[in-house]
């Protein structure tokens, strides 16, 4: 793998190229860049996925709720099969609507979620349907100039510092990790619990942040299980476990099995995958040949939402997720945020 990376550097060097010339027409202002009347936050990461936008878009809603703000995400809506705006019902599935944005709509029913692949199209749609917004937060919108976010949020996972890669395809970054300096803050996810003082001190020497950047630190916290078929909760991880996940980076998930329970099987598939019948036909037959007692299948709260449409296969068989919130080990960060937009 390291070999092939060194071959790809020319590529990244062109890559490079391009990100850097698209960035200075933007700064030039030869590429036109929106600013709304109302405050649009924006959470995002360099690299390619798993740094946990979706909980720490999550976590903003409850912070502004308590507010008692009109929100709305809006987000592209990565792997749906649909194109164009589209605001999202509880009752979607997540081929029209995406995985994400779908969890976030059953999880907050009360806000508006939209997608849409132009986000400026997307925000005046949001505003046009609900005039009265107060705030708009963007997920996965770091790399969208076309929009000028009021406040970006940019996030790095403890285990791949943006600051440690290099940009596509010999590294995993989207852009240089020079255009950090456009977040207002930065977070470093998926911290382990007992990270020390000492060692965020050195992350923070790492990621050299601008004079007026505020780095912050936050972990995972896992829920209790949700039944797939009728959203009961289970109070105790089964003792012995089936994971089904299509996340990226799942290896904190299958740890947290690991640690509660005696997990027997993973199927792991790739980021946001579209589960099959074929799949399904698998995860079931190899349940059925060594169910027991205590055995249950348990999947994490994104592939829930790919997973519902086959209630029907899965119903004879104890399939749960687990919900996960983020945590800021850092307290100052509601106050900070809140006064900044």
């Amino acid at each position: 793998m390291k070999l092939l990376r060194t071959l790809l550097f020319p590529l990244s060097i062109l890559f490079y190229l391009a990100i850097w010339i698209r960035n200075k027409l933007y700064e030039y202002r030869i590429l036109k860049s929106t600013k709304f009347s109302i405050p649009v936050v924006c959470i995002g990461n360099l690299s390619t996925g798993g740094t946990g936008k979706t909980p720490h878009t999550e976590y903003l809603i409850r912070l502004l709720q308590e507010t008692n703000k009109k929100i709305a995400t809006l987000s592209r809506g990565y792997g749906r099969n649909t194109n164009g705006f589209r605001l999202v019902a509880e009752n979607d599935s997540a081929a029209l609507v995406g995985d994400e944005p779908l969890q976030l709509k059953n999880k907050f029913p009360a806000i508006d979620v939209a997608v849409c692949e132009d986000r400026v199209a997307g925000i005046n749609q949001l505003l046009a349907f609900n005039p009265k917004l107060d705030i708009v937060l963007l997920d996965d919108a770091f790399q969208h100039r076309a929009v000028t976010p009021s406040f970006s949020i940019l996030l790095t996972d403890y285990a791949n510092l943006y600051c440690n890669d290099f940009i596509l395809p010999a590294g995993n970054l989207r852009e240089p990790r020079s255009v950090a300096a456009r977040a207002a803050a930065v977070v470093v996810t998926k911290c382990p619990m007992n990270i020390s003082a000492k060692e965020m001190t050195l992350i923070t020497q790492k990621i050299k942040k601008t004079n007026t950047q505020r780095i912050f630190f936050s972990h995972i916290k896992y829920g209790e299980l949700v039944s797939l078929a009728n959203g009961t909760i289970l109070k105790a991880l089964p003792s012995k476990i089936i994971s089904v996940s299509g996340i990226a980076h799942p290896e904190v998930f299958l740890e947290h099995l690991r640690q509660k329970g005696n997990l027997i099987k993973s199927f792991v598939y790739s980021d946001h995958y579209d589960f099959s019948e074929r799949d399904i036909v698998s995860i079931v037959s190899f349940y059925k040949m060594n169910k027991a007692e205590e055995l249950a299948i348990v999947t994490t709260e994104k592939d829930a939402m790919r997973l519902r449409k086959f209630n029907k296969q899965l119903a004879d068989i104890p399939v749960y997720y687990v919900p996960i919130e983020v945590s800021f080990i850092d307290k100052e960060f509601d106050s900070y945020f809140l006064k900044k937009v």
